[in-house]
Protein backbone atom coordinates (compact mmCIF):
# COMPACT_ATOMS: atom_id res chain seq x y z
CA UNK A 1 0.00 0.00 0.00
CA UNK A 2 2.88 2.50 0.92
CA UNK A 3 4.19 1.27 -2.36
CA UNK A 4 1.15 2.73 -4.51
CA UNK A 5 1.06 6.16 -2.78
CA UNK A 6 4.64 6.68 -3.01
CA UNK A 7 4.07 5.88 -7.29
CA UNK A 8 1.04 8.27 -6.77
CA UNK A 9 3.30 10.99 -5.50
CA UNK A 10 5.70 10.19 -8.24
CA UNK A 11 3.13 9.94 -10.91
CA UNK A 12 1.50 13.89 -9.92
CA UNK A 13 5.17 15.16 -9.67
CA UNK A 14 7.00 13.94 -12.25
CA UNK A 15 4.56 11.15 -14.35
CA UNK A 16 7.26 9.48 -16.64
CA UNK A 17 9.43 8.26 -13.66
CA UNK A 18 6.04 6.82 -12.13
CA UNK A 19 5.20 4.57 -15.41
CA UNK A 20 9.06 3.87 -15.51
CA UNK A 21 9.17 2.05 -11.91
CA UNK A 22 5.25 0.81 -12.26
CA UNK A 23 5.77 -0.65 -15.95
CA UNK A 24 9.33 -0.92 -17.18
CA UNK A 25 11.20 0.91 -20.09
CA UNK A 26 8.49 -0.10 -22.73
CA UNK A 27 6.02 1.86 -25.05
CA UNK A 28 4.38 3.08 -22.22
CA UNK A 29 7.24 5.34 -21.12
CA UNK A 30 7.53 6.40 -23.86
CA UNK A 31 3.66 7.23 -24.93
CA UNK A 32 3.87 8.75 -21.04
CA UNK A 33 7.14 10.65 -21.84
CA UNK A 34 5.61 12.33 -25.45
CA UNK A 35 2.86 13.19 -23.62
CA UNK A 36 4.19 14.77 -21.02
CA UNK A 37 6.77 17.08 -23.23
CA UNK A 38 3.75 18.17 -25.07
CA UNK A 39 1.22 18.09 -22.79
CA UNK A 40 1.71 17.75 -19.20
CA UNK A 41 -2.21 16.92 -18.37
CA UNK A 42 -2.27 13.73 -20.07
CA UNK A 43 0.65 12.46 -19.56
CA UNK A 44 -0.51 13.56 -15.62
CA UNK A 45 -3.86 11.29 -16.25
CA UNK A 46 -1.65 8.48 -18.73
CA UNK A 47 0.37 8.01 -15.47
CA UNK A 48 -2.79 7.48 -12.71
CA UNK A 49 -4.04 5.26 -14.80
CA UNK A 50 -0.88 3.02 -15.08
CA UNK A 51 -0.34 3.37 -11.28
CA UNK A 52 -3.79 2.92 -10.30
Amino acid sequence: MDNKIVLIILAIILPPVAVALKCGAGKSLLINIILTIFFYVPGLIHALILVL
